[in-house]
């Protein structure tokens, strides 16, 4: 009956609890054309300035931050939330009030990356995503189809390109 019947939209940290087929997650446009080389110092020196900018997190242990930077690894923007899907609305929602979006070269996300991330980044024109843990295979396979690259399971001097 209808107790056993998941009928609430719900949001896990896959993305997927409350669709009702894999074929329900729609997002269209034309895959981002993502040529930038990329560098580890490069990813070290943006990761450095994250860090030093998770305000909430030094105090209380316990938040996300997503950050944004440009071609030339300049921070646009950082923003704090207890939930990394907040964090990347924040930031990218404050440089879309500031006109600053369309210089979004690079978000970086102190967690894991979920489909929704990839798709947060591909309607913001974001071509590369790098995040200190890891990737789900969902993810990974919406970054192969938007043009995004995607890296994971940056620290300790190493990293997971994905895509």
């Amino acid at each position: 009956g209808y107790l056993n019947k998941r009928s609430l939209l719900s949001v896990s940290s896959c993305g997927i609890c409350g669709k009702q087929s894999i074929d329900d997650i729609n997002v269209k446009g034309k895959s981002l054309n993502n040529t930038s080389k990329l560098e580890f110092p490069q990813i070290e020196a943006m990761f450095k300035i994250m860090v030093e900018n998770q305000h909430v997190f030094k105090k209380t242990g316990a938040s996300h931050a997503a950050a944004i930077f440009d071609t030339n690894y300049k921070l646009l923007d950082t923003k704090e939330d207890i939930g990394r899907h907040n964090a990347v609305d924040k930031v990218i929602g404050n440089l879309l009030i500031q006109k600053q979006l369309k210089q979004s070269k690079y978000i970086l996300v102190s967690g894991r990356v979920s489909y929704e991330i990839v798709t947060k980044a591909f309607i913001a024109k974001i071509p590369t995503i790098i995040a200190v843990s890891g990737c789900s295979s969902l993810a990974i396979d919406f970054a192969k189809e938007f043009g995004i690259t995607l890296i994971g399971f940056t620290r300790d001097s190493e990293l997971t390109i994905y895509n």
